[in-house]
């Protein structure tokens, strides 16, 4: 243990207020100085029209309670629930700072958007219930006076996962989870099996487990888009950069075995303008990041991990991009209308896309199979040797497909998973050593359907200083130092 006290709470605001701002605020009214000056400057050069102070309207302002660094649909969910718990209507000063205001290569644009309560840990388990009630009720959420309502597109055909011989005794204490958590799945037998789903090939299959309630696949733009609407009308501010520095203080500490460790705050966050060499700092009480697959780069620009291996200061981050293939196939012949989203014994799954007997689908890459993430360009021999044969094997509509070249793949992308190399659960929370850095990273597939639970968790961290709703305490930082792995076992 550590022989501090942890800050935490923001009831009385978290930045002191300066000369010159407003009361019960923490912005200077420079829009109404430069007018001032621009007006003063004018009268003195008549006839002429001022342009000789720069436009500053692109820069993020000087000082934020919190800057979030991530504009994706887990650092705006954590916007969100921050504004939402903050005691009083614009108490707490947020800043979002996203590098690629496209969201081209963002994770959540590229996602699958599919959500499901199938997992091992009762905490996977409970945060997307608690996202499914969420998404339920998207508009009661997320409503914007004069604004069109949200349709999330919401697809309840629910996931269907398969398991061997040797996988069907766990697949069973998962589902006793899962009941136990409030899911509403059930188990079916190869018979039932072939009974409900008659385009099914069971050979190999011991097991199923299928998601009765709750599950299915979503519009994850719509999403994005509706978390975004909401907190810029709650205040929340947004900035088109790059996070390039943080400014800490350090102080060393004693633990209550005699050893040293250095303790950092951040006060200051440098963001980058984009296509400029121009920066711009910004004062700050706390740091998100939720920078999702490149989230590791921004911990160590705050110190995280530079220590002696081994130790708490030397544990890195352990979070990477890893690049996820999704392709898009036609077969007239196929399933149908109510194919649920399904998880191949092999690890290869697909669902059905739309209406026009079009299918999605892919599969996770073996360690030795991992392409590579510089780019996100798309292998369609992946599909072609590693997919395809898995599938056509449990449809045999598919097999039909085999005449061609690449089995006519209509379309393909790859998008990044923010890869927790350590477990592949998300890491949440506060950094021991870097007492106002905060985590919402590292899911490493499953970041977009459990993303208000997490946001929700984080802000209450925040705020309470504990996870309230949610315990989320396995999936503090903390966990990589000990060694202490939480095990998922269903991570499609």
């Amino acid at each position: 243990m550590i022989r501090r006290v942890l800050p935490h709470g923001m009831g009385r605001g978290l930045l002191t207020r300066r000369p010159g701002t407003r009361r019960g605020g923490f912005s200077l009214d420079w829009d109404g100085k430069v007018s001032e000056i621009k007006k003063k400057i004018k009268s003195i050069l008549p006839g002429r029209s001022c342009d000789l102070l720069q436009d500053t309207s692109h820069l993020p302002p000087e000082h934020s309670d919190v800057v979030i660094v991530g504009g994706g649909v887990l650092g705006l969910s954590v916007a969100y629930w921050l504004k939402k718990l903050e005691s009083r209507r614009g108490a707490i000063r947020v800043l979002v700072v996203e590098r690629d205001h496209t969201y081209s290569q963002a994770s959540t644009g590229l996602s699958v958007g599919g959500i499901c309560q199938q997992f091992s840990l009762p905490e996977n388990i409970q945060l997307s219930l608690f996202s499914a009630s969420f998404l339920r009720n998207i508009n009661e959420y997320l409503a914007v006076v004069d604004a069109p309502p949200l349709d999330l597109r919401f697809n309840p055909s629910g996931y269907l996962l398969l398991a061997s011989e040797k996988d069907a005794a766990a697949m069973e204490s998962n589902v006793k989870v899962q009941r136990q958590e409030g899911a509403k799945v059930s188990l079916m037998s190869p018979d039932q099996l072939r009974n409900k789903f008659p385009w099914i090939n069971t050979e190999g299959v011991a097991l199923a487990s299928y998601g009765m309630e709750d599950e299915g696949w979503f519009d994850p733009w719509c999403l994005l888009q509706g978390l975004r609407r909401k907190v810029q009308s709650l205040g929340v501010l947004f900035c088109q950069g790059e996070v390039t520095r943080f400014v800490s203080s350090s102080q060393r500490m004693l633990t209550t075995d005699d050893k040293a460790v250095v303790l950092k705050r951040i006060h200051e966050v440098h963001v980058k303008m984009d296509r400029s060499l121009e920066y711009q700092p910004v004062e700050c009480a706390i740091v998100i990041n939720a920078a999702g697959a490149w989230s590791a780069q921004i911990a160590a620009l705050a110190g995280v991990g530079e220590g002696p291996p081994g130790t708490l200061q030397g544990t890195k981050l352990p979070v990477e991009p890893r690049k996820r293939y999704v392709y898009v196939w036609h077969c007239p012949q196929g399933p149908g209308l109510e194919t649920p989203l399904v998880a191949d014994t092999s690890g290869a799954y697909f669902r059905r896309e739309g209406l026009g007997s079009n299918y999605l689908g892919g599969r996770s890459p073996t360690e030795q199979e991992e392409p590579d993430p510089a780019n996100l360009e798309v292998d369609h021999d992946f599909f072609q040797d590693k997919v395809w044969p898995h599938l056509a094997l449990r449809v045999p509509a598919f097999e039909t497909l085999k005449c061609f070249v690449h089995p006519q793949v209509q379309s393909a992308w790859a998008g990044y998973y923010d890869y927790n190399t350590f477990d592949q659960n998300g890491v949440v929370g506060p950094h021991p050593l870097v007492v106002n850095m905060y985590f919402a990273t590292g899911f490493s597939g499953h970041g977009l359907q459990q993303a208000p639970g997490i946001g929700r968790a984080v802000a209450e961290m925040v705020l309470k200083g504990r996870f309230q709703t949610i315990d989320l305490s396995p999936f503090l930082f903390t966990r990589f130092y000990l060694g202490e792995k939480i095990q998922e076992n269903n991570i499609i």
